[in-house]
């Protein structure tokens, strides 16, 4: 019943699934300062999804100068200008918390590559 409400109020943002774990993704979203509004990039891998319908988040993590920094965004917020995939990634889990204790390389996911599949030549 929340999510019919909400989707007459105009918080259900469609369109999000295009991301899932372990993806790099670019997260533009709106900061307000005092009188002014600005849009900042945060860009690292989702970790986690929680929840569904309106009150579904993600978790981002990047390590900045070093230091792992996670975020979690509300995906149906107003204040999230644009969620930008940059790179799928190839996960066996649904949950990434194992990177929180992973530095460096080890951090890092795999590029999930998917194989074309070429058609049978077809003879004349």
């Amino acid at each position: 019943m929340d999510l019919i409400k909400a989707v007459e109020a105009g918080q259900h943002r469609e369109g999000v699934e295009q991301f899932s774990i372990g993806d790099l993704v670019k997260v533009h979203f709106t900061i307000v300062e005092g009188k002014t509004e600005r849009i900042q990039v945060y860009e690292g891998t989702v970790i986690a999804r929680n929840n569904s319908g309106v009150a579904e988040t993600f978790t981002v993590r990047k390590n900045s100068y070093g230091v792992g920094v996670e975020r979690v965004f509300p995906l149906h917020s107003p204040r999230i200008a644009q969620i930008e995939l940059v790179r799928k990634g190839r996960v066996r889990r649904s949950k990434l918390y194992y990177l929180r204790d992973r530095i460096g390389k080890s951090a890092k996911v795999r590029e999930l590559i998917k194989k074309k599949t070429q058609a049978a030549p077809t003879e004349k």
